[in-house]
């Protein structure tokens, strides 16, 4: 890199005032320029291949935690899936649970109202089978009486049965 004092000499005159000069080689700027420019250049290669050194690498580190995430999303996705498996299976055991609570209330009360529906069958039952009873002697003696014979039929405006008249 060209010092401060390099820099300073491109502006000094290239002769003291007066009377012209001979003719001199003119100056090649260009190379001037290229010799000034080449090291600051120089480090900025050297600065481009560090940074794209840095960017590989956090591209490779980029790819590492991603598959490492992904690895971690399988393993936590898999282990909601238990838990959701596990928390399934204990809400269905609950609902079972209180079906077969409500079950056992409802055989229960089903039970109570058979055995009273059966007391109240045992405590009838002895009146209405005496009542069918005396029913029942009640229809074989009136059976057994003689019906009353039929009275003769008599047409009105007719005085006596004639002989072979019903």
């Amino acid at each position: 890199m060209a010092g401060f004092r390099d820099f300073l000499t491109r502006f000094r005159p290239a002769a003291s005032p007066g009377r012209a000069a001979p003719g001199g080689v003119p100056a090649d700027r260009s190379a001037e320029l290229r010799a000034e420019l080449a090291p600051p250049l120089a480090l900025l290669e050297q600065v481009e291949a560090e940074a794209r050194s840095i960017r590989e690498r956090a591209a490779d580190t980029a790819v590492s935690r991603r598959q490492e995430a992904e690895r971690q999303e399988e393993a936590i996705v898999a282990e909601a899936r238990e838990e959701a498996r596990r928390v399934r299976a204990r809400a269905a055991e609950r609902v079972l649970r209180a079906a077969e609570g409500e079950a056992a209330e409802l055989r229960a009360a089903a039970e109570r109202e058979a055995t009273a529906v059966r007391e109240r069958a045992r405590t009838r039952m002895s009146p209405l089978a005496d009542r069918v009873l005396a029913q029942v002697w009640e229809d074989l003696a009136a059976e057994e009486r003689p019906s009353p014979a039929p009275a003769p039929h008599r047409s009105p405006g007719c005085g006596r049965p004639r002989e072979g008249d019903p």
